[in-house]
């Protein structure tokens, strides 16, 4: 069972979400919240697998609230969910550690797949959230030089594999341009999650860019 907490300051929103993601039989609403601090709190106190994040609540916003669930709370993963659609706002939301934003009309059965697959250790992203926003993210406040150093740990090819993750390839996709399988692939990415020390599929790209393994 998926545990998850949802946070968001409209209380038709939250009954909105909490119908939608009691709807599914792997998935399991413990606690509500009406803003960040509180949905810090909650977090800490039910360390759900994943905490649906509102950006703009009062007290605390979802992108401190973000920052501060992903670094004290390892493994509660948070899915931000917005109205807007601004880059600053993913730009943000990937900063403070979430490993999914999506926009709130995103449709209800996307909303449960989202959250299955940040519950389960992989990254989504809204499909106008591309890879060159995220390389720009990368990049952000300035270029940075490639970072050699986080490369040290890795095999060549997971180097190939991180090269390709930075690309927007998916586990089966891996496989097929490797010639391996798609599980030999997803055994990869577990290891360069592990060797780099990143939260999540996001991360990795991000931690690519660093690196120099791929063009923005």
């Amino acid at each position: 069972m998926i545990r998850v907490l949802i946070a968001d300051d409209q209380a038709l929103v939250r009954a909105g979400f909490r119908e939608i993601v009691g709807s599914a039989d792997d998935l399991d609403v413990v606690g509500e919240a009406s803003n960040g601090a509180e949905a810090v709190r909650l977090a800490a106190a039910h360390r759900p697998d994943v905490v649906v994040m509102d950006i703009r609540m009062p007290e605390l916003d979802g992108i401190e609230a973000t920052r501060r669930v992903v670094a004290d709370l390892t493994g509660v993963r948070v899915l931000v969910l917005t109205t807007f659609d601004l880059d600053e706002y993913v730009f943000a939301a990937l900063r403070a550690g979430a490993s999914g934003f999506l926009l709130k009309d995103t449709p209800s059965a996307e909303l449960l797949t989202a959250i299955r697959v940040v519950a389960a250790g992989d990254a989504l992203l809204a499909p106008g959230v591309t890879r060159q926003l995220i390389a720009e993210f990368a990049a952000r406040p300035a270029r940075p030089s490639p970072r050699a150093d986080l490369l040290v740990a890795i095999t060549a090819r997971e180097r190939e594999v991180l090269a390709l993750i930075a690309a927007g390839l998916s586990n089966a996709e891996i496989g097929l341009r490797l010639h391996i399988t798609a599980g030999t692939a997803k055994a990869h990415v577990g290891h360069l999650m592990l060797k780099l020390a990143a939260r999540d599929r996001v991360h990795l790209v991000i931690l690519a860019y660093q690196a120099g393994l791929a063009a923005t």
